[in-house]
């Protein structure tokens, strides 16, 4: 691994361990946490439609935009479950990341932005 991938996949795992912190300091249950976190790779389930719909279901759920969204509402809005299950997908999206797992290509689920799973996880393409 090329010290640069290496760089990318600690700056990840530091946003999942700031996700988690922040979540903690929410003060709701741990049980939700463990309910949730791998609740955004149910949308795998689309690439039982074919690999464009999958892919696309995947990386709606596995981009930031959602729950950085979210978590600005619930601390705007004072709801700490809200910005809860934002932290939780921002932990899921981020610790992805940092294991090498990208946004879907609509080639296949093995192909990512990050390289093909399985034979250039550890690469990241720049």
């Amino acid at each position: 691994m090329r010290p640069v991938d290496l760089m990318v996949r600690l700056e990840w795992a530091a946003v999942a361990v700031v996700a988690i912190v922040f979540y903690k300091m929410t003060g709701v249950s741990w049980w939700l946490f463990a309910l949730l976190i791998l609740a955004p790779d149910l949308s795998m389930l689309g690439y039982l439609a074919g690999p464009r719909v999958g892919a696309f279901a995947y990386n709606a759920l596995h981009i930031l935009i959602a729950p950085l969204v979210l978590a600005l509402a619930g601390v705007l809005l004072a709801g700490p479950i809200t910005t809860a299950v934002a932290l939780i997908w921002i932990a899921h999206i981020a610790i992805d990341r940092a294991l090498g797992y990208g946004l879907k290509l609509s080639t296949g689920f093995q192909d990512t932005h990050l390289g093909r799973i399985g034979r250039d996880r550890g690469r990241i393409s720049s």
